[in-house]
């Protein structure tokens, strides 16, 4: 485990339990409602069984992160992802409560519910914000009997344990919607949305670097697709749609198109391995490649200069975001808001203080 200054005030003990401290947008959650909390005078630290400082967010540098379970392997073999993330998240629960000394008025725990009930554990009952981003059994196929009885017992311990926490939010009102289709016996339980935030203090904060060595030059019209180099994530479409574009552009025109695929990557996930190795090979069989750049785990510098030089692409079948028909527009709103991480700060603190006093 590692050692680190826990951060805040004198107000309320609030830990996050991440599993994975990397980059992605579960993540930016994490860490953009640790520093709301602890904007608010809120004691914060996050628990998270991996964190590499050089593979994270730069903000995180400022937290306290602890690790814990870290020995626990992601997988056996390529597979057993999900039982692994289970384990390695009711350890770190476990270890926590019995041998890390700490105090606290209340959990945010994020993407796996396993831990919930280890939590339960605690000398004093504490309250438990559970953080759904998407039911963990609609993320994988069951093409072989095997497949299936192995999901079983890990679809009913998802189930059960997010019915355990004592207030549950989702990214989206498409999100709320999956999780009373999917968790039938919790349909009784109307999850809160809370949005993923931007913060746009950061934007004026850091200085964008010079992406003229990743852009070719004379390229007028610059598309950007930021996501993990996750299978589910789609990421072929932004490649077929930029296939299709040429179809219906002269020559000149082409010339002037480029799209950034930008994504989180980490050598230790093999998914992440061989699915960028697939986008490219993708992208050399329709005949894009030259017209494509392939960025792994870019920096905050980096991505504020992509921002403002080129048009987000957005696969809005995507589970995680949130422009969603009528949506949009309201988290549009919101995005360009300088008062959005007041908001995420106003919505959590909320919640988790109603949770702690009552």
């Amino acid at each position: 485990m590692e050692e680190a200054q826990e951060a805040g005030g004198a107000g309320p003990s609030v830990l996050f339990l991440h599993p994975d401290l990397g980059l992605g947008g579960a993540e930016r959650l994490v860490v953009d409602a640790a520093l709301a909390l602890r904007a608010r005078g809120c004691r914060v630290q996050i628990w998270t069984a991996h964190y590499d400082p050089g593979r994270c967010f730069a903000e995180t540098r400022g937290l306290a992160v602890r690790r814990a379970g870290g020995w626990i392997p992601r997988s056996l073999c390529g597979r057993g992802h999900a039982l692994c993330a289970a384990l390695r998240m009711a350890f770190l629960a476990l270890y926590l409560i019995l041998l890390s000394g700490e105090t606290f008025d209340a959990f945010v725990c994020d993407q796996v519910s396993a831990c919930i009930p280890v939590l339960r554990l605690a000398r004093t009952r504490k309250k438990v914000l559970f953080y759904c981003h998407f039911p963990d059994q609609l993320l994988t196929k069951r093409e072989s009997f095997l497949k299936r009885l192995y999901r079983l017992p890990l679809d009913w311990l998802e189930e059960y344990t997010t019915g355990m926490a004592d207030c549950i939010v989702v990214n989206s009102k498409f999100t709320a919607s999956v999780f009373k289709d999917t968790f039938k016996s919790l349909s009784h339980i109307n999850p809160d949305v809370l949005y993923p935030s931007l913060n746009i203090s950061s934007f004026e904060e850091i200085v964008p670097a010079d992406i003229a060595d990743l852009i070719p030059k004379k390229k007028k019209f610059l598309f950007l697709s930021i996501n993990r180099y996750e299978r589910k994530k789609n990421l072929a479409l932004a490649l077929e749609a930029l296939h299709e574009l040429r179809g219906r552009l002269d020559s000149h025109e082409w010339d002037e198109v480029h799209l950034v695929m930008a994504g989180g990557y980490d050598k230790r996930v093999l998914e992440n391995v061989e699915h960028y190795e697939e986008l490219r090979r993708l992208a050399a069989k329709l005949g894009v490649n030259d017209h494509v750049t392939f960025l792994r785990s870019f920096s905050d510098e980096q991505k504020i200069s992509l921002f403002s030089n080129s048009t987000p692409f957005a696969n809005c079948k995507e589970h995680f975001n949130p422009c969603r028909g009528k949506e949009q527009e309201k988290w549009m709103g919101w995005a360009y808001s300088q008062k959005v991480i007041h908001r995420l700060s106003d919505d959590i603190s909320f919640k988790l203080m109603k949770l702690t006093f009552t």
